[in-house]
């Protein structure tokens, strides 16, 4: 059985997108974040952990249908973009809660805004549902990016 047909395949790709979860579940809000003025449409902190849990697990389904109907030499530009906006996702929980500077958790978050866009375009050009499931975590992550910028101006 070939890895990319395979349920095998399928829990790689999970296990890369949890991977970014994981790093950035390390620097937890604590205190600070706690102490922090919130306007008032910020969620409960209950609501991070099940939406960021199910995001993950429609980034890996979504990386797993580009990567088996293209692989890496098919599809190295949205595979790529899409290892790249991991890494941006994980560096927020660090810039945020683990150095407490919403400043440069701004800046990336901006960034990984952008990057999680070009990864939904590529991945839709690759395959539909791929793209389609990508289209939550970037409406949330710009939802994000709005929360992110309101903290910071309201605890400079």
């Amino acid at each position: 059985m070939e890895i990319k047909n395979s349920a095998v395949g399928l829990i790689l790709w999970l296990v890369v997108s949890m991977a970014a979860g994981w790093i950035g579940s390390r620097f937890v809000p604590g205190e600070w974040y706690a102490a922090l003025a919130k306007p008032n449409w910020n969620p409960p902190s209950s609501v991070f952990g099940p939406v960021w849990s199910i995001l993950y697990v429609l980034m890996g389904v979504a990386a797993w249908l580009v990567w088996r109907r293209a692989g890496f030499s098919g599809a190295p530009v949205a595979l790529g973009l899409f290892l790249v906006q991991l890494v941006l996702n994980g560096m927020w929980s660090y810039l945020f809660f683990g150095i407490r500077q919403p400043g440069f958790a701004f800046v990336d978050i901006v960034v990984l805004w952008l990057v999680i866009l070009a990864t939904t375009i590529a991945f839709w050009r690759v395959s539909l549902p791929a793209g389609l499931l990508l289209l939550p975590y970037l409406c949330w992550v710009g939802f994000a990016t709005a929360l992110n910028l309101q903290l910071w101006r309201l605890n400079l």
